[in-house]
């Protein structure tokens, strides 16, 4: 941009600097500290430096001392994001208690970080295996066998259905009656886990968790140790990845459940992601009232195996599509108040557009604009590098 330019017909000469943008009505999604940070341009367009300086309106032609070099870019016709910058939490979805029910002695306890799947064993107590099966309805409280009813008996029949040890045929997996199916079936499951072959699912004998399959957080037994009835041996999580954004609580209405993110993890790779939750109740801590907002990865092996690891998270709050728009560096500050661009004609001539901004994409550096005579294609100076 030319330190001195000569103005169009009707337009206030303004000094050639990077505009300073005023306050926009609040758009969901948007930071308002993202608005002071502008974003470098690229891939917007070819850069030329020092275009002259010709002017439309019969206004003399000539070429004026420059301070700074600028360049071109292109006037694009596209979709455009809003995006909210945080820091996150990459780990796994949930956390679990295992509860013990029986009287005995920790004899074997699995690892941190370890993964066990349903019909598989959790710990072992006097040598015997606890074995791990899904259900979310119910915690084991008593011994099930033939006969009995109940949620219990419900998301044992479901498990065994799901292991393979009966058929829907033989045994409705929605049902809460404990049959002579359930027996045989049950059977079959204890025979494989190294278990008396009884038919009844005594007290202690298995964990039911909302999971089928689980990862080991935490082993708080120890082995040699007591495990006494009611005590907490293990805790796990699900092994679906997760990450957890502390998000300021002012800024709840800035996300939605829906809205995609990209994630920058350790290793400097993106990977995309969607907005699973978003807190409703608020935790202070250190001054600060934050609630969680947590996100599922769409390519969960993409993201390793690393837990607790840090991370940022860019969240697409709000899109428009089919609009033009600029760079933000091509935007000029009116005196009276509002933004024009200076659009370079194919034969060199220059001439103001003043602009209506929309949607800002601080992430691209890039906002949403309209104007008389603004199109696809066109080039606008912005300052050069």
């Amino acid at each position: 941009m030319t330190a001195t330019q000569i103005p169009t017909e009707g337009t206030q000469a303004e000094p050639s600097e990077a505009p300073q943008r005023r306050p926009r009505p609040r758009r969901r999604g948007r930071l308002a500290a993202a608005v002071v940070a502008l974003v470098a341009v690229g891939g917007a367009g070819v850069a030329i430096t020092d275009p002259m300086n010709k002017w439309t309106d019969n206004e003399a032609s000539a070429t004026t001392a420059t301070d700074s070099s600028t360049s071109l870019a292109k006037v694009t016709q596209g979709t455009l994001s809003s995006r909210t910058q945080e820091d996150g939490t990459l780990g796994y979805a949930g956390s679990y208690d295992v509860i013990n029910n029986v009287d005995g002695t920790a004899t074997k306890l699995p690892a941190v970080g370890q993964t066990v799947s349903q019909g598989e064993a959790l710990y072992w107590v006097d040598g015997k295996p606890v074995i791990l099966l899904k259900g979310a309805a119910t915690p084991a409280y008593r011994e099930l066998s033939r006969g009995m009813e109940g949620a219990d008996v419900r998301q044992l029949n479901a498990a065994l259905v799901e292991l393979g040890y009966a058929t829907k045929d033989q045994i409705d997996p929605d049902s809460d009656y404990f049959s002579r199916q359930t027996r045989w079936a049950l059977m079959e499951l204890q025979d494989d886990v190294g278990l008396e072959e009884t038919g009844k699912l005594s007290l202690g004998q298995a964990v039911f968790m909302p999971q089928d399959e689980v990862r080991v957080t935490k082993v708080e037994a120890l082995r040699g140790g007591k495990a006494a009835p009611g005590s907490s041996v293990l805790q796990v999580s699900s092994t679906k990845r997760q990450v957890t954004v502390e998000l300021s609580a002012s800024q709840q209405s800035d996300v939605a459940v829906g809205d995609k993110v990209s994630i920058t993890l350790p290793n400097g790779k993106i990977t995309e992601g969607v907005v699973s939750s978003v807190g409703k109740v608020a935790t202070e801590a250190d001054g600060k009232t934050t609630i969680d907002v947590r996100i599922k990865p769409s390519d969960p092996k993409a993201t390793g195996q690393l837990d607790q690891a840090p991370v940022q998270v860019s969240i697409v709050s709000e899109t428009v599509k089919d609009v033009l728009s600029v760079p933000v560096e091509a935007l000029l500050a009116r005196a009276g108040g509002g933004y024009e661009v200076e659009v370079v004609s194919a034969d060199g001539t220059h001439r103001l557009i003043q602009v209506k901004t929309g949607l800002f994409d601080d992430a691209a550096g890039t906002v949403e604009v309209t104007g008389a005579g603004l199109q696809a294609g066109q080039n606008v100076v912005v300052p050069g590098t």
